[in-house]
């Protein structure tokens, strides 16, 4: 097999895992991402386990990659270099914060939903397509 295939496979697997994961944990439920986005409301405390599993996942990829001399099917790690937080940062973060509690979904559980056919996802997604789009054609004026 090439490592282009091989690159193809293994992403496709991955992000066959990560949307059954999804589907699963309860993230794919936009009701139930805004239960646990309400802390001074009627809290559902159950997805705290489903961030403690993506940390603990998160923690342990880093330790493996920090050991590893390259990627196996590539031939770099690609980890962002910069590393001060500023004000696009900051603002991207809060942007991401309102999308996802006024909407109940953030971009994976977004995408993995119209899987299984709800409507606001499509509405999400589509919103969030323009908002990329729109995101990249005014940052790529800038020069960054």
């Amino acid at each position: 097999m090439t490592r282009q295939l091989l690159q193809t496979v293994a992403a496709l697997v991955s992000g066959t895992v990560f949307g059954f994961g999804l589907a699963l944990s309860g993230m794919l439920d936009p009701t139930r991402v805004q239960g646990f986005l309400d802390i001074f409301g009627a809290w559902d405390p159950s997805l705290v386990f489903v961030l403690g599993g993506a940390v603990l996942v998160a923690f342990m990829g880093i330790q493996i990659m920090d050991r590893m001399a390259r990627p196996t099917f590539d031939d770099t790690f690609h980890v962002p270099a910069k590393r001060e937080i500023d004000a696009p940062l900051v603002i991207g973060s809060a942007l991401f914060g309102l999308g996802w509690g006024i909407g109940g979904f953030c971009p994976g559980p977004a995408i993995a939903s119209l899987s299984v056919g709800l409507g606001q996802s499509f509405l999400f997604v589509a919103a969030m397509l323009v908002g990329m789009t729109i995101h990249d054609r005014m940052w790529s004026r800038r020069g960054r």
